[in-house]
């Protein structure tokens, strides 16, 4: 059973934006720290982003500045904000609610040089 359901992932050019979603129940939602990770083929995945229930959020180095996480608690949704997208942002994209460790099925994201 799919617990967090993601949306929003496509093919855009680089320098373009895409905006991830990932909504799943109050149960696993409410206070929970989402984030969102990523898996690019060959390579091991890596954290993108988390942002706690207090929403402090948190970015890996390579998306600093370009990357926007947010959450909005009324719909137990999580959101990816991404700009100025590079090819090397390729991945199949993921979203975690850490406590529990429950994981999205992930959604993916090609960026075109």
């Amino acid at each position: 059973q799919v617990q967090l359901v993601e949306s929003g992932g496509g093919l855009v050019q680089a320098g373009g934006s895409l905006r991830l979603s990932c909504t799943t129940s109050t149960r696993i939602f409410s206070g929970n720290v989402m984030g969102w990770y990523r898996q690019a083929p060959g390579k091991q995945r890596e954290l993108v982003a988390y942002i706690t229930g207090g929403s402090s959020t948190n970015y890996a180095d390579s998306v600093k500045g370009r990357f926007t996480i947010s959450r909005d608690n009324a719909k137990n949704t999580v959101y990816l904000q991404m700009n100025s997208l590079k090819p090397e942002d390729t991945a199949v994209y993921y979203c975690r609610a850490h406590r529990g460790d429950y994981w999205g099925q992930g959604t993916q994201v090609t960026v075109s040089s």
